[in-house]
């Protein structure tokens, strides 16, 4: 079928959920997607942040050929060789004790709302005076379902559906005393991202997160910290977190796990875990036989090419780029993240669709989020020579569309603040 054979279709039979850009793609090749043309486009989203090896890699195509022809499905309750296997690389990188598969970052969200809720219920029958209630931040994005929708901060995403899960509060972000007048014994998790990825790749300050980290450990409430978008490896570590020193209860991945494929995972203490028996959660298809065999062979892959030393390079190199283009273009008003996760904030909302929208037509993927800021997620096998790519274009954009203004600019932050997101840690 073609593209517009595909729309028309589309317009019909689906639910108007996504409002996609007229494009259709059919292959795809180390960090370039092939729309039905054959044209070839820079991708920096990555799927939005998902493809970490790009398109057509070998690893994983070679692993999803052999495991296809042994095994893709089993169910839940029978064993096969990878969930033990994957686990174990997991627990080890993330200094996290026991795993549970999901599919989605959605559901692995879900799961560790419920984890949360079932190890406060149980402190409670051992006489520890604790409570129900979420501490979730302001600017958060968390999932889809009502769990984590309800844990989201824009209104967009919740009102629609309301009422939500009940017994959630939100904290104002990077606010310390807001954080401490809203927690009490009455919190059973403090929510958080290491880094704000629909929020606009924004980092948490070491001095909120060890508050947050202090004040559940005070009470014995649970840190739970969202590395969907942030984890395995895109920050230049394993996970986010560990570039403040600092140890979460729970933690979930998803994204880019399985180079592709749909998995994700939540992970906790030994602690946590104690909480939970047969019968309490379940999927039918998370943690199957093709999703883990294709997780292992990313990790084993990303450890024997040293990919997190390598988006720790180019991810500096991108930001010094980024930084340059703000000085010369003062729409630019926030440069910040870490590693492959990158972000730059413009003072024009409408300057910042513009600019999406001619990345586009000069076949370079890119997105905007949260109305302002430019988003950066690209595959971990992206060159300095990609990144050159990328910022000729954005800078003959920027000239091109100086005078574009939006008529409520973004608030100003400065470039010296941001110093690249994580100077400070």
């Amino acid at each position: 079928m073609k593209l517009d054979q595909i729309r028309a279709a589309e317009a019909k039979l689906l639910l108007s959920t996504y409002d996609r850009n007229p494009i259709l793609f059919v292959g795809g090749q180390g960090v370039h997607i092939i729309d039905e043309k054959g044209d070839r486009f820079l991708d920096l989203l990555s799927g939005i942040g998902v493809n970490a090896l790009g398109y057509s890699h070998p690893v994983i195509e070679e692993t999803i050929a052999r495991q296809s022809r042994a095994l893709i499905h089993t169910s839940n309750l029978y064993y096969h060789e990878g969930q033990a296997e994957l686990a174990l690389r997991l627990t080890e990188r993330t200094g996290l004790d026991r795993v549970f598969f999901a599919n989605t970052g959605t559901e692995a969200w879900e799961g560790a709302m419920k984890l949360a809720r079932a190890y406060a219920g149980i402190r409670r029958s051992e006489g520890v005076n604790i409570g129900t209630k979420f501490l979730a931040l302001e600017q958060s994005f968390h999932g889809r379902t009502f769990g984590a929708v309800s844990t989201t901060f824009k209104e967009k995403y919740r009102e629609p559906f309301g009422p939500v899960v009940p017994g959630v509060e939100f904290v104002r972000f990077n606010d310390v005393d807001d954080l401490r007048a809203k927690f009490s014994s009455e919190v059973c998790a403090i929510l958080v991202e290491a880094i704000q990825g629909e929020g606009g790749i924004r980092p948490l300050t070491p001095e909120f997160f060890a508050e947050a980290r202090a004040l559940a450990s005070s009470t014995g409430a649970l840190l739970i910290v969202d590395e969907i978008q942030s984890g395995m490896g895109r920050t230049g570590k394993w996970c986010a977190y560990q570039h403040y020193g600092i140890q979460p209860d729970i933690t979930t991945l998803a994204k880019p796990i399985a180079g592709g494929l749909p998995l994700g995972a939540v992970l906790c203490t030994e602690e946590v875990a104690r909480v939970m028996h047969a019968g309490m959660h379940g999927t039918t298809f998370g943690g199957g036989p093709l999703a883990c065999s294709v997780a292992i062979a990313v990790i084993d892959y990303m450890e024997k090419e040293n990919l997190l030393a390598h988006a720790t390079e180019v991810g500096d190199y991108f930001q010094e780029q980024l930084r340059g283009l703000a000085k010369r273009h003062e729409a630019i008003i926030d440069v910040r993240g870490k590693g492959l996760m990158v972000a730059a904030e413009l003072d024009s909302a409408d300057l910042a669709k513009l600019i999406v929208a001619e990345m586009l037509k000069r076949h370079i993927l890119i997105n905007c989020t949260s109305d302002t800021v430019l988003r950066f997620l690209p595959p971990y096998i992206l060159e300095r020579s990609h990144v050159d790519t990328a910022f000729a274009a954005l800078d003959e954009i920027f000239t091109e569309n100086a005078g574009v203004r939006s008529a409520t600019p973004a608030a100003a932050h400065t470039i010296a603040n941001a110093a690249g997101g994580f100077s400070h840690v």
